[in-house]
């Protein structure tokens, strides 16, 4: 059969499920909890819906000149319309995923850090870090108690977008990160064991992102979580000194 007589080439609902079921029974196969892949997926979903979201925003596409002013203005309110009823969409799916998951109930309430966001801040945090410090030696668990104050400081919601706030903070601060590592991370004089220690972790990134954003947050949950308070004083430190 000749697909180009077929037409467009789309999935339909049931082709949708079957691989979402597939892929949900291959992680349970690989030891992933079912509540933590269905989150995971429902983010990819609507990740999906927002980037095609975003991608029809921008594409300015306008009416055949030809047909005149009416049909044109008919043309952009259809436009406008369908573009509205994606992002809505989008946003629907992600609050869907962000509280039929295992970690939340509600998406814009604080609530306790859930296995999957926890995986996904270390994958954020760990690229980030190498691509300014070389590989940490710092306790993995050490790693989980200092992102858990972080992700506290947010909702489910925030969380989901954490990844994408993390990245943009690094690269506004390119210049200063590098400093930091140079100076106070691995290779640098100062010893992983001390008040820089953080420094020598990549949980420092997201740290900072949030010294930035929410301080008076982050001291609470750091407080709450009985972390040495002379960590967070010794990267705020490292952070301000002069270049």
């Amino acid at each position: 059969m000749d697909t180009a007589d077929e037409g467009r080439q789309q999935l339909d609902a049931a082709s949708v499920l079957n691989a979402k079921s597939t892929l949900l029974q291959l992680l349970a196969r690989a030891g992933v909890y079912t509540g933590d892949a269905e989150e995971l997926i429902g983010l990819v979903e609507a990740g999906a819906l927002a980037l095609a979201h975003t991608e029809i925003s921008g594409l300015g596409r306008s009416a055949p000149a030809e047909q005149g002013e009416p049909y044109a203005s008919g043309w952009s309110d259809g436009a406008l319309a369908v573009t509205e009823e994606l992002g809505a969409l989008a946003e629907r799916a992600l609050v869907h995923a962000v509280t039929s998951g295992p970690s939340a109930s509600a998406p814009d309430e604080r609530s306790p850090v859930g296995r999957a966001e926890m995986e996904r801040a270390k994958v954020a945090v760990t690229p980030l870090y190498l691509s300014f410090a070389d590989v940490s030696d710092l306790d993995p668990e050490v790693t989980e108690q200092v992102l858990g104050a972080v992700l506290r400081t947010m909702n489910p919601r925030q969380r989901a977008g954490y990844p994408g706030r993390l990245s943009a903070f690094a690269s506004a601060h390119q210049g200063h990160f590098e400093r930091l590592y140079a100076e106070y991370g691995p290779g640098s004089a100062i010893a992983i064991h001390g008040r820089y220690s953080l420094v020598h972790s990549p949980t420092s990134v997201a740290v900072l992102e949030r010294l930035a954003a929410t301080p008076a947050e982050l001291r609470e949950e750091w407080d709450a979580a009985e972390l040495p308070p002379a960590w967070l004083d010794g990267l705020t430190t490292a952070w301000g000194s002069p270049a």
